[in-house]
Parts: structure tokens; sequence; C-alpha cells
């Protein structure tokens, strides 16, 4: 990615939380400080980071986040792109973090049916005993449903699963999001809200309760729009853009919108600031 220079936004008293970024990924190997320091220019204080545990670099470099700046939360899972790779060592992995109270939550998991790397039965198996798993820890999940809004109601259903979460950046349908937030979820919104195609997904979150709203990048993926043409690669500086699309599907300021998603992400996890 070109080094690009980043305007500071007007500050944001409140703060920002970006809820979900991989800023453990091989993207962001050669310039993570400076990543981190963008964010903290443009007010967000804290970010999310799920972590990928079938690479042993993402686990690594997650926990030197972790360890080297604050503001920084870690969740870890096997994604449904490798459900078919999930073993118990996977799991006892989870297990030990959550110990060690190194994450926050189990995820991402879920399921994926656009792409379909990994063939629907395992993914299915894998996002049970992830949802079973997270149950006994008592810890909330992060989830990926694409193509999938069903499925995923089934497996919630099925598993009996009555902790709360964060249905990361939606995309699905009306019935999801309403099945999801009766189930105590928060649901987060990506770049995608910012394009002009996504229409459908403004209105879907204008309807949504304030207290229900998250914001994230899924940096290095999902640019908004106003940034896409020179920023190729996401990061969590631009999250902003995100939480004033969204503000102004609720006729609110950027301030109080971002007063809002903070105080949601930290009542979620049962946080202080």
């Amino acid at each position: 990615m070109p080094a690009n220079s980043l305007e500071p936004v007007e500050e944001i008293v409140a703060g920002l939380v970006d809820s979900h970024a991989h800023l453990d990924m091989a993207d962001f190997n050669s310039d993570r400080a400076e990543v981190i320091a963008r964010a903290r220019q443009n007010s967000v204080k804290w970010v999310l980071c799920p972590l990928d545990l079938c690479s042993e670099e993402s686990l690594k470099n997650g926990l030197e986040l972790r360890q080297k700046f604050s503001g920084i939360y870690l969740a870890a899972g096997v994604h449904p792109h490798q459900a078919d790779r999930l073993s118990p060592e996977h799991l006892n992995s989870i297990k030990k973090l959550a110990e060690e109270k190194k994450i926050l939550a189990i995820g991402e998991i879920g399921l994926d049916f656009y792409y379909n790397f990994s063939p629907e039965k395992k993914q299915m198996e894998a996002f049970s005993l992830q949802l079973l798993l997270a149950a006994e820890l008592g810890l909330p999940v992060i989830i990926h449903s694409r193509q999938a809004a069903g499925k995923i109601i089934e497996a919630i259903k099925s598993t009996g699963f009555k902790q709360r979460g964060i249905l990361h950046c939606f995309t699905e349908n009306r019935e999801l999001a309403r099945t999801m937030l009766d189930q105590g979820f928060l649901i987060s919104f990506s770049g995608i809200l910012t394009y002009r195609p996504a229409a459908y997904l403004r209105e879907i979150a204008s309807q949504l309760p304030v207290e229900t709203l998250l914001v994230e990048t899924d940096a290095p993926y999902l640019t908004p729009w106003p940034e896409k043409k020179t920023w190729k690669r996401n990061e969590p500086a631009l999250v902003v853009s995100t939480a004033r699309t969204l503000a102004r599907l609720h006729n609110l300021s950027l301030e109080e919108m971002a007063e809002i998603t903070t105080n949601n992400f930290f009542r979620l996890f049962k946080l202080k600031k």
C-alpha cells in the first residue's frame, strides 16, 4: 500500500472502537506501529483483533500486539473457511487463552456458503463445537455469516446457545438480525455500509436500535467508499467513515454515534474504559 497520509478528523471525545480488524495478518507486518498511531490520531482508541488459530503467525502477532499496545483486545477461533481443519488442539488452545484471560471472545466462527472453502457439513460441525465451547467457558462469540442466515439460526437453536456476541460485518437479512438481537447479540457494520449498491443494508441499519450497533473495518478488507481510491488496504483509522454513515442514518452526530457504539462494545464485554 502507498504511504498515504491521513488527515485527522475532528476529535471524537468518546473515542471509537474498531470491533473487528485483522491486525495479526501479514498485510500489517511492516507497519503495525504506524497503523496503531494513525488509529489513535483519528480517535480510534480500541481495536478487537480476531486471531486465526490455524496460523501460528497469527497467534504470535496478536499476542505481541496485545502486549505492546493498550486498547488492543483479542478473540480466537477457527474461521468457517478452515472448518475442515478444526482439531481438539484448536479447542484446547481456546480454553488455554480463555483461562489466561488473553481473549474476550471465541471468533470469528460461523458459516460461509458464498465461498464454500470448507464443506457445509464441516462448517456446521465446527460452528456447533465452538458455540458449545463458548457456552462452557462463558464467552461471547463473534459470528461470520455469508449467505448462511437460516443455518446460523438453526445452529444457535440446536446447540441451545444462550451467550451474547457480535454478528460481524453484517450483510444478511432482517430475520437474522432480529433473531440475533433477541439472543442479545450486537450487529456490527463494516465499510460495506458506505458502498453505493448497499442501499438495502443502510435501510436495515437505520431500523436497528442504536443500543445494538457496532462499527468495524474487517481490515485489511472492505475499505470504506470515501477512502477506496487512495487506501487499498483498510485499517482501523478508516472506521470513522463507517461510523459517520451510521450516524447519518440515525440522524445523530459522529460524536454521538461514537459514544453509543463504544458504550455498546464495553457493555457487551463487561469492560471498563
